[in-house]
């Protein structure tokens, strides 16, 4: 089995190599990459390997950019120290979630999945594709909302973020106008593309195309401005997803 491990931490990928030596030695890994960019290019003009071992938080942003890059027909098992991308990587090619430090036991049995699931090649390779595509496509694209008596289908182009209000959930549209949605925006999280939406806290989720410009805040954080919202709303970056933030917009 020819396998790629896609880490940027050093110490990381020599643990995985070295258990991937104890667990299997017919397991030949092919290259160790740190980067995104890195990996979209050995994607796009090597041969896809067999398998993929990927960390989520890479040199130069999360590991999702290389699958809205490029088609990705490999399966992967994600290592990371982060368990809230759980619900990302299973929308992807994801057959396993492992949390660092790995440990043998569940690498082994993440690799013994792989193998019960892989292990007529050629039929499972069409289907997987398959599946996958189908996950890209579950995105939603539209939400419909009540507006008294009469309903009205909002494009997601038409929503510039999804907000929490006194503990109920709104969506916001070009307007500047709320609608109540029947969603949390734990759930909105998972069914909208995180190529577009993006949740800066705990209360909101912002589209990429209506930030017209940022500006620091208290305590290390970023006050976004929306186009054509009201200036009395505030959308703030939370401290701890600032950097990842950045990473997001700088794609």
């Amino acid at each position: 089995m020819k396998l790629l491990i896609v880490e940027n931490e050093v110490p990381a990928a020599d643990r995985l190599v070295l258990l991937l030596r104890k667990i299997d030695r017919s397991v030949m890994v092919t290259d160790v990459l740190e980067t995104v960019q890195d990996t979209v290019t050995l994607l796009q003009n090597g041969p896809q390997p067999d398998l993929i071992l990927m960390d989520i938080q890479l040199d130069d942003g999360l590991c999702f950019e290389i699958f809205e890059t490029v088609q990705v027909d490999t399966p992967v098992i994600f290592t990371t120290a982060f368990d809230e991308y759980t619900l990302k990587a299973f929308k992807v090619n994801s057959i396993d979630y492992l949390l660092k430090p790995v440990d043998e036991s569940a690498l082994r049995a993440a690799l013994k999945k792989y193998s019960k699931i892989f292990a007529d090649k050629s039929p499972f390779r069409t289907d997987f594709r398959q599946l996958v595509n189908e996950f890209h496509e579950q995105y939603k694209g539209r939400f419909l909302v009540k507006i008294g008596d009469k309903y009205r289908s909002l494009q997601l182009k038409d929503i510039s973020c999804f907000h929490i209000t006194e503990k109920n959930a709104f969506i916001r549209d070009i307007n500047g106008r709320d609608y109540g949605v029947d969603y949390s925006l734990d759930h909105l999280e998972g069914i909208l593309d995180p190529a577009r939406f993006y949740r800066i806290n705990r209360e909101c989720i912002v589209n990429i195309d209506f930030i017209s410009h940022m500006t620091s805040y208290s305590s290390s954080r970023l006050q976004l401005s929306l186009k054509d919202q009201g200036q009395n709303d505030l959308f703030v970056v939370s401290r701890e997803r600032v950097s990842d933030f950045k990473k997001w917009l700088d794609r």
